[in-house]
């Protein structure tokens, strides 16, 4: 730290901000033009918002309203929402590479405006499918019928994930940097909001669905085609006014890459393209090596969990004997919490920086993890009721307290990565950890499907709670490389050294 005596502040007569200086005219123009900047950035990220707002809010109400529908027309079995969870999380590993490297190749403009289409129609196909199978009742159509729509449901489904995918990647890992610049504090402010919008859809996106299907099932399938269709064009609009208005959106990345030669390629050529585009060896050799590889992998990590309220954890609690408005009431608790982080987070990263951010989140969320773990195994789940809902009730509260430092750390991985990977290669980079994601995230469903009795809900809390001391160790090691320590000594410690 350098005294005020080594930089002293520029002089009053050169700086308009402090109200004085030799041209009072000069200072009314620039306090104008600070002026007309801070009205452009409010316009520029108010249209940013309102497109992030439409996507996230269709896509979580598409996400949850497919599910609650498929319940509805198949009450009787799983296997139909299994699959097309599946099917769409298998289409988002396997297809990332691909969107990872149009995003970095294509016109910025196109590949988002394609990813709006490639959303929406597959929802409004969706929704045609199930309206098909809700209005003729599944049970009484043909079997190979209902077997054909429902692979062509998944089909969609996988469509629509892997469109939503790209929008995510692209708008949040290349267009904020490019809008931002060299601005980070304006950055972090950028993607607290985006966070808090995603959070806040989460929240009322499955809210608003489910209050709709209490009407009847085809209207909730109507209202959600309505929907997703009329906010099209203000989607389309808005995301190209911030495009129009921001020049470094429109240095794009076909400027980067050099032209391909106009000769026909030969047929081995085509296959070790496509090849490359099904196995991406060199993105994910890319990815390894990168310097933001660990703070990204360990974000991946924690995806490899059933500590959150998602499927598994609200399954087991039903399973058990909570009511549905117990879950809500959780559910609501720890979603304000998530949205607390987003105001929390920023404050901390201009504190002390993403990086010492980073394990300060992580370490919270261990904390209050491991407590909720001892608090759930304390009694153990046997067959006394009081035990065993007390201990839950312990679980959930843990769970609801260490989202704080989830989204904490999520935050600070994000920006680290907006950071440090070059343009050219943010689609490819943010590619390959969306693929780590989903496939931890399929993991998670896998050791629930292994340990599937309520019983054993144990063994998956200990691998989720594993999963996270083990990202927390890779970042860890991260922070240690990068800085020379994890936390600062105590002054006492310090005084000690110096002796």
């Amino acid at each position: 730290m350098h005294s005020d005596d080594e930089n002293p502040p520029p002089a009053r007569a050169t700086d308009p901000l402090l109200g004085s200086s030799a041209d009072p005219r000069r200072d009314v123009a620039a306090a104008s033009q600070q002026e007309v900047d801070v009205h452009e950035r409010r316009r520029l990220e108010s249209r940013l918002y309102v497109s992030h707002t439409l996507s996230a809010w269709n896509s979580r109400l598409f996400e949850f309203g497919a599910v609650l529908f498929l319940a509805s027309i198949f009450p009787q079995t799983l296997l139909p929402m299994s699959l097309y969870a599946l099917v769409r999380s298998l289409a988002a590993v396997a297809l990332a590479h691909p969107v990872g490297a149009r995003i970095d190749r294509g016109h910025r403009l196109r590949v988002v405006r394609a990813s709006i289409v490639g959303q929406r129609l597959p929802v409004a196909a969706s929704c045609g499918i199930l309206w098909l199978l809700a209005e003729r009742r599944a049970a009484e159509a043909s079997p190979h019928v209902v077997g054909v729509l429902l692979a062509l449901l998944c089909a969609l489904a996988g469509v629509e994930k892997v469109a939503a995918m790209a929008n995510t990647i692209a708008v949040e890992r290349d267009w904020v940097v490019a809008m931002t610049g060299e601005d980070e504090g304006w950055r972090r402010v950028i993607n607290a909001r985006m966070r808090r919008i995603d959070l806040l859809c989460k929240l009322l996106g499955p809210l608003a669905i489910s209050l709709i299907a209490t009407i009847s099932t085809p209207f909730a399938i109507g209202a959600t085609l309505a929907m997703n269709v009329s906010s099209v064009p203000f989607e389309y609009s808005c995301i190209a006014k911030v495009y129009k208005n921001v020049n470094a959106l429109q240095n794009n990345h076909t400027d980067l890459f050099p032209a391909q030669d106009a000769a026909s390629p030969s047929v081995v050529t085509r296959f070790r393209t496509f090849m490359a585009a099904i196995v991406p060896i060199s993105s994910l050799t890319d990815y390894f090596r990168h310097s933001a590889f660990l703070p990204s992998f360990s974000l991946s990590l924690l995806y490899f969990t059933v500590l959150s309220f998602s499927g598994q954890f609200i399954t087991f609690l039903l399973s058990i004997g909570f009511t549905p408005l117990h879950v809500g009431i959780a559910r609501t608790g720890s979603t304000v919490i998530e949205l607390s982080a987003t105001w929390a987070a920023p404050r901390l990263m201009s504190y002390m920086g993403p990086i010492r951010g980073g394990i300060w989140s992580l370490s919270w969320q261990m904390i209050c993890l491991t407590l909720g773990l001892g608090m759930f195994l304390r009694d153990g789940f046997g067959t006394d009721a009081h035990h065993a809902w007390t201990s839950v009730a312990g679980l959930i509260v843990c769970i609801a307290l260490s989202r704080l430092g989830l989204w904490g750390y999520d935050l600070c991985a994000q920006t680290i990565v907006q950071e440090e990977v070059e343009d050219g290669n943010r689609g490819a980079f943010s590619s390959v950890e969306a693929s780590f994601q989903n496939l931890f995230e399929l993991l998670s469903f896998a050791v629930t499907i292994a340990f599937s009795r309520p019983e054993q809900f144990h063994w998956p809390l200990v691998i989720s709670i594993a999963a996270v001391y083990i990202a927390g160790g890779l970042y860890a090691f991260f922070v240690r490389h990068r800085r020379g320590h994890l936390f600062h000594p105590p002054a006492c410690l310090k005084v000690e050294t110096e002796r």
